[in-house]
């Protein structure tokens, strides 16, 4: 037996604590009749609707993705664009990304059929360390890389501080190799801030989620965390929110 807002979270229809506003409303049914009271508890063989759409349980699963350049994170594309889920057409359940990863940005992405997993991982207070390496034009000074790990001012807002490491530089072709760690996730964050301070990104890949690192995988392949792996990322956005 779980509660009810946490099957409705556990299939993607809400967070939980929307799922719980559901129910206060009235929207969702069980067996047929309205349950108005949080804390009901359901089992799987009783039949959940949220507006009028039944809630379809099942087994969560939990994914690691090298996400290639070119690649939408997205479920469907009505440009007829490549998309994350096309690489797992022998997955039957319904997964999709936590968060995103620009269309020619590469790298680590998650995908899961937990939409309270996906929330909790999303939520704005969630400071799990992201690992960005780019390629951007020019050299970043000392003071640039500075900036960088004061924030830097966006027009959504300054972003917090974060890490930096010049790891490499070729000053004949006047590029540089930067790694950047951040814990937000506004949209197109790493590219905006080294724009900010005058650096045109190149290439970018995302090398490291949390603890997790694409080690063991090339561009388009995928791998199931274990459960042990699920229950760490659990710690680490609960341990920040």
């Amino acid at each position: 037996m779980e509660r009810l807002q946490k099957v409705i979270a556990h299939a993607g229809f809400a967070s939980r604590r929307k799922a719980e506003e559901l129910i206060v409303e009235g929207r969702v049914k069980v067996n047929g009749k309205v349950v108005k009271e949080l804390g009901v508890k359901v089992s799987p063989s009783d039949r959940v609707v949220v507006d009028g759409i039944p809630v379809e349980r099942e087994e969560p699963v939990y994914f690691m993705f090298y996400k290639p350049r070119g690649v939408i994170s997205s479920v469907k594309d009505d440009k007829g664009r490549k998309v994350v889920t096309d690489f797992f057409e022998n997955i039957e359940q319904r997964i999709y990304p936590v968060g995103r990863l620009d269309f020619d940005t590469s790298g680590l992405l998650l995908l899961t059929n937990d939409g309270e997993f996906a929330n909790l991982l999303m939520h704005p207070k969630n400071e799990i360390e992201k690992v960005y390496v780019a390629k951007v034009k020019g050299i970043p000074s000392r003071e640039n890389m500075k900036l960088l790990e004061r924030g830097i001012k966006l027009e959504d807002g300054k972003t917090a501080p974060a890490k930096t490491k010049l790891l490499s530089m070729d000053k004949k072709k006047q590029t540089a190799i930067v790694e950047l760690t951040i814990h937000e996730g506004k949209n197109r964050q790493v590219r905006r801030m080294f724009e900010a301070i005058g650096h045109e990104v190149m290439k970018l890949k995302r090398e490291r989620y949390g603890f997790l690192t694409l080690k063991g995988l090339t561009p388009g392949e995928i791998r199931e965390l274990s459960p042990h792996e699920v229950k760490q990322l659990r710690t680490l956005a609960n341990k920040s929110s």
